[in-house]
């Protein structure tokens, strides 16, 4: 699947896309503050690309301009490791940008296409969007996009094994329908 919005185009990743990973996943400060280890080489970033983003639903967060990939974005399902604990025909939407597209608007433009994907093309009910406390860029994120506080769960380990406050957001297809569209 392959989704283009007006600035990117989300599609599956593949191990081609190994050094351009790499580039922006091994900044110690992308995925420290959203849960998982900088990547140490372009070989952890191929088997990243192997492993949790052959994830159905999982995408690079392409630039139209330059083809490159430079972040990911992702509907995980119950099945798969998320946070939030989803029902059946709901789901949580992940997402990272390298730091030099920080402040750009480019995930709530990909956020905002995979919304469109889980209640148009997956019949999804609610999609969660979850990130821990501090993490404002996440927070405001969520708060662009349209999604509604749920809940604040305390002393969640993250993948990292350390201890952390998540904050949980919920759209639903009812909050879908209302958003204003281009």
């Amino acid at each position: 699947m392959i989704i283009e919005t007006e600035r990117l185009i989300l599609r599956p990743w593949g191990e081609e896309d190994a050094e351009s990973l790499f580039k922006y996943a091994h900044d110690p400060e992308v995925g420290p503050v959203a849960g998982w280890p900088p990547h140490t080489s372009v070989e952890n970033s191929r088997e990243i690309i192997r492993t949790v983003f052959a994830a159905p639903e999982v995408y690079g967060v392409v630039l139209r301009a330059t083809g490159e990939p430079v972040g990911s974005c992702g509907i995980m399902f119950a099945d798969s490791q998320h946070s939030a604990d989803t029902g059946r025909r709901e789901a949580e939407i992940g997402y990272w940008i390298g730091k030099p597209y920080w402040g750009q608007g480019l995930i709530p433009e990909a956020v905002m296409a995979l919304l469109s994907r889980s209640f148009d093309g997956l019949g999804l009910d609610a999609v969660w969007c979850g990130y821990y406390d501090g993490n404002i860029k996440s927070k405001r994120v969520c708060e662009k996009c349209g999604f509604r506080y749920h809940h604040t769960n305390a002393d969640v380990i993250s993948p990292l094994g350390d201890k952390r406050t998540e904050h949980f957001n919920i759209m639903t297809k009812d909050d879908y329908a209302k958003l204003p569209r281009k």
